[in-house]
């Protein structure tokens, strides 16, 4: 029963740094024209970097280990596909939401997983959970100012809204924990499914929005954010 309680605590922390994240984005004095040009690409390309992390280093070995190469391709081309259809229907619709989608995408699947950790006795579960809370604050502050830029949605209804998505985490981790980490060959398929996901919000959103013409640090988060990922990977394996 303890272990569960990690996994709600856990999964909670993780996911309350996405509106953390926005509320940093709404802190009006940061509204500066350094701001606009620089720091906020840099912030997005971190993201990007941190994302990018979590697919190379995270949900695709975990997610390879135990599929087969058909079904795997299956899974990780069919989440690329779902995300581009989420993609022309935000078009669509008018309603910005790449990023945020790309956030759920990684954050989900990695609760799934910190649960399933827990489950098992892993060791490295703690750390998993830190840097799921240290990827998703990036994330949380790109994903407020994409939606912010519609002026679809008020500031007080976005960090609601993030704070409600934060209840994902606790769900997923639960999950993982009692019914999926019994079911390896799922949690894998879920990985995949999401990995290609998140590979096309990459390329498709995060990236083209990092690069500013004449400035060159930007770029820079992008490795910064990986780095991240790696920092944790190599703790982890070690």
């Amino acid at each position: 029963m303890d272990s569960v309680w990690l996994v709600i605590t856990f999964t909670l922390l993780a996911g309350l740094a996405m509106p953390a994240g926005a509320l940093i984005a709404r802190i009006e004095h940061f509204q500066s024209q350094w701001f606009e040009e620089e720091l906020r690409h840099l912030i997005i390309a971190f993201g990007g970097g941190a994302l990018l992390s979590a697919v190379a280093l995270v949900l695709v070995p975990e997610g390879i280990a135990n599929l087969p190469l058909f079904t795997s391709l299956l899974f990780f081309i069919s989440g690329s596909v779902c995300f581009m259809g989420i993609d022309i229907l935000l078009v669509k619709i008018n309603t910005p939401g790449s990023q945020l989608a790309a956030m759920l995408a990684d954050f989900i699947p990695e609760s799934v997983a910190l649960g399933a950790a827990f489950a098992t006795g892993k060791s490295n579960a703690v750390l998993l959970a830190v840097l799921i809370g240290l990827q998703n604050l990036p994330e949380g502050f790109n994903a407020y100012r994409e939606m912010r830029s519609g002026n679809k949605f008020s500031a007080n209804r976005l960090l609601i809204i993030f704070s409600a998505l934060a209840l994902f985490g606790p769900a997923a981790g639960l999950s993982g924990y009692f019914w999926l980490a019994n079911y390896p060959d799922v949690v894998s398929a879920i990985m995949l499914f999401a990995s290609g996901g998140i590979l096309y919000s990459i390329f498709q959103d995060i990236a083209p929005q990092a690069k500013l013409d004449k400035h060159w640090f930007p770029p820079m988060g992008g490795i910064f954010g990986f780095a991240l990922g790696l920092i944790g990977f190599m703790l982890t394996e070690h």
